[in-house]
């Protein structure tokens, strides 16, 4: 298992996402666990939100049942979705809330639920286009000054927004969670289509990819096997045939050249590694086995040929 460092602590690579362990029970939850460590992978991400609480809460309880299990993870969470507002007709509505008031009782709530003391990162959930990042600034050295929160974070932002909370935060960003995968390409294809009339030359998001390089900040890519904006995973679907043909020869070719089993999944983890900067990929998945194949591909090196035949595979077109 490869690593970087964020808040000068060594965390993998590969990261287990938790957003879908709320129905669990706890023996599920800590086989997870320990299928994670057994793979080298010693960070979690999580967020308040997940099960409306519930998978902190399953997290929480396994740190209390068992010694010694919450440090050895580098654990993760985000605030900034305020799920708890009520509609003009009394329907629940939600909202985003990057209020120093809301940030500060979000995070005692994570701690509450997950039994320890601190986070080792807290990352804003999406944007509020309401912030204030003077209020941010306060809230972030407040928790820092209490313990309660290691290093800082975002998800989602551009670099106008991240350069805005830069402006007043005392802390470096230290990570960016954003949606990528072989399939899910947008902060890639406007770099690789400078000054072109197509599509594919529409700079969605602000050139996040070069300012995350320039500031040292982490990717964090979420959604690594989907496609679209939640349409399903790619592997193995009809959509993408080339694709999945590719990633299954490069998966049997990778496992000659290496001496055992690497399957598509590693192979499209490996994909995203390859980038030239500090990567993770955030898997959510619920199973020990998937979680075995998406560590094989932190340890796969893809040559400069082998990504871009993956990325010409899912139907993008070089200029």
């Amino acid at each position: 298992m490869n690593h970087i460092q964020l808040n000068q602590q060594k965390v993998s690579t590969i990261v287990l996402g938790l957003m879908r362990i709320a129905d669990q029970t706890a023996d599920e939850t800590k086989a997870l666990l320990d299928a994670a460590l057994a793979e080298g992978i010693n960070m979690i991400d999580l967020a308040d939100i997940y099960g409306d609480g519930r998978c902190e809460e399953n997290i929480g309880k396994l740190f209390a049942a068992c010694p010694g299990l919450r440090d050895q993870f580098f654990v993760q969470s985000k605030c900034g979705i305020n799920i708890k507002g009520t509609a003009f007709d009394g329907s629940r509505f939600t909202y985003f809330d990057f209020s120093k008031e809301h940030i500060l009782a979000s995070v005692d709530d994570i701690l509450r639920r997950l039994h320890t003391d601190h986070i080792d990162s807290l990352l804003l959930h999406r944007p509020d286009v309401l912030m204030e990042p003077d209020e941010i600034a306060e809230a972030f050295a407040l928790l820092h000054r209490q313990g309660k929160v290691g290093c800082f974070g975002v998800s989602n932002q551009n670099p106008t927004q991240m350069e805005m909370l830069r402006k007043s935060v005392g802390f470096p960003l230290t990570a960016n969670q954003l949606q990528l995968s072989c399939a899910f390409t947008p902060m890639i294809d406007a770099g690789l289509n400078v000054n072109m009339e197509n599509r594919a030359s529409i700079v969605h998001e602000g050139g996040v990819w070069e300012y995350c390089r320039l500031h040292d900040i982490a990717i964090q890519a979420w959604s690594v096997l989907q496609h679209g904006y939640f349409q399903g995973v790619f592997l193995n679907s009809e959509k993408y045939p080339r694709l999945n043909d590719t990633l299954i020869a490069m998966a049997g070719r990778k496992s000659g050249e290496y001496g055992h089993k690497v399957s598509p999944t590693a192979v499209a983890m490996a994909w995203i590694l390859r980038l030239p900067h500090r990567m993770q990929a955030v898997i959510g998945t619920t199973r020990p086995s998937r979680l075995h194949e998406a560590a094989v591909g932190a340890d796969i090196v893809l040559t400069r040929q082998e990504w871009y035949e993956i990325y010409t595979a899912a139907g993008n077109r070089l200029p």
